[in-house]
């Protein structure tokens, strides 16, 4: 009898444990330490539009740049994926993120003998690249529910560019105008957590798609593209702001 008694508590006990631990749409419960049942978080994909005016006149005698393109704003988009590869306890995240851009500026070309706009249309494209280590400090959204993440980026830019006249990739001189820029990039940002507006959707978002979380974010940033200080790199760097959307995975 003692027997059958004892194994019957242990069986209890063993039901009342599995219950602790079960989860539901809800998230986890019966577990104080738990943030909602989320599925496990390793990479971030970011969505970004914002102003990008090169720095050419900076790098080269003159204004070539505003000369022919005018003194407006332009503007790129662009899309970034982070892979969060390690995780500081009560700080965040810190891991490589790789980006890419697309931007392009049109106007008329200048007459060489006159300096004046001729008919012909002529464009500048430029295509950015970036490898950085980003650090996300979540720690005031995961422990002190504040929905704020401030971050810091550094690393590595690299742009290819190219200028065309009537779409055909202009030529001065027999040189093709076209080229690489490199150089040191960092930004600084900070993100709104949009989980916070829609709890349920966030939820329902992790358990069907593994969506962590969701965010808006704007970033300052500068991407210096002149080699290093080399005189034989167009600088078509920026120094400038971005703005987007960010989802966590």
């Amino acid at each position: 009898m003692k027997r059958f008694a004892l194994f019957l508590t242990l069986g209890v006990l063993g039901v009342c444990r599995e219950a602790y631990a079960q989860t539901d749409e809800f998230g986890s419960y019966g577990n104080k330490g738990a943030r909602r049942g989320e599925s496990s978080q390793d990479a971030a994909v970011e969505l970004r539009f914002g102003r990008y005016v090169p720095n050419i006149d900076k790098s080269v005698p003159g204004a070539p740049y505003r000369d022919v393109f005018g003194s407006s704003n332009r503007y790129i988009f662009g899309l970034e994926g982070d892979w969060q590869l390690v995780r500081f306890p009560h700080l965040g995240t810190l891991g490589p993120g790789l980006g890419w851009g697309y931007t392009r500026a049109t106007g008329k070309a200048r007459v060489t003998a006159t300096g004046e706009p001729s008919a012909e249309d002529t464009a500048l494209s430029v295509m950015p690249f970036y490898l950085v280590g980003v650090l996300r400090a979540d720690v005031f959204a995961r422990e002190l529910n504040v929905p704020i993440v401030p971050y810091a980026k550094l690393g590595i830019g690299y742009a290819l560019w190219w200028a065309s006249d009537g779409g055909v990739t202009s030529r001065e001189d027999g040189v093709l105008g076209r080229g690489i820029s490199y150089g040191p990039q960092y930004a600084i940002g900070a993100m709104f957590l949009l989980d916070e507006l829609d709890q349920q959707t966030a939820r329902d978002a992790d358990n069907s798609l593994g969506i962590n979380h969701s965010y808006i974010f704007g970033e300052l940033y500068n991407s210096n593209l002149s080699g290093f200080g080399s005189n034989s790199r167009l600088d078509v760097g920026t120094s400038s702001w971005v703005l987007g959307l960010a989802l966590e995975f």
